[in-house]
């Protein structure tokens, strides 16, 4: 991070400039590359500190006063890193937004596909009667027919609910 300090009718000690090059650690975890301008003045009996950070195109700024320096630059660190985390957690949900508005598109693209076979389920068809396919199909609540190879006929039948749900239906082929 590249710090600039200033002082306005004060003058910048070692211990000053150490101490806020320490605290703006704390906003360069943030960022790969930032700069920060830090200006420390005097004004009557207040310490004012203010602290400019620009980075990925962003600024973030906090202006704090105290009867003590070093309170407030702890002050505007704290406020800082506030401002930071809430553009992150931002910048996050909006990305994470457009990831769910981009599945939703795809999915109308899926409910205009028409006239095509887009699932295909296999079962196992076994030679049965007619009375022992609803047996079955009451086996599984969940399955609204059932494919059997009829043993009277030796031909494929469908068995299906009603939608009364008390009854079914049974599909034969002619001939």
């Amino acid at each position: 991070m590249k710090i600039k300090i200033t002082g306005k009718e004060l003058k910048i000690t070692e211990a000053m400039n150490d101490y806020v090059e320490k605290k703006l650690d704390r906003i360069d975890k943030y960022f790969e590359e930032s700069e920060a301008e830090v200006t420390l003045k005097t004004e009557k009996n207040e310490q004012i500190a203010e602290i400019c950070v620009m980075a990925n195109g962003e600024k973030y700024r906090a202006v704090t006063e105290d009867k003590d320096m070093y309170a407030s630059i702890d002050k505007d660190i704290d406020i800082l890193e506030g401002q930071i985390r809430k553009a992150k957690t931002k910048k996050e949900k909006m990305m994470k937004d457009a990831s769910l508005k981009n599945m939703e598109v795809e999915m109308d693209v899926v409910s205009e596909i028409k006239d095509e076979i887009i699932k295909t389920s296999y079962y196992e068809i076994k030679p049965i009667t007619p009375e022992d396919a609803v047996l079955k199909l009451q086996e599984k609540p969940t399955h609204n027919f059932l494919v059997f190879i009829n043993v009277d006929t030796g031909k494929v039948n469908v068995i299906h609910k009603l939608k009364d749900g008390k009854n079914y239906g049974l599909v034969e082929p002619e001939a």
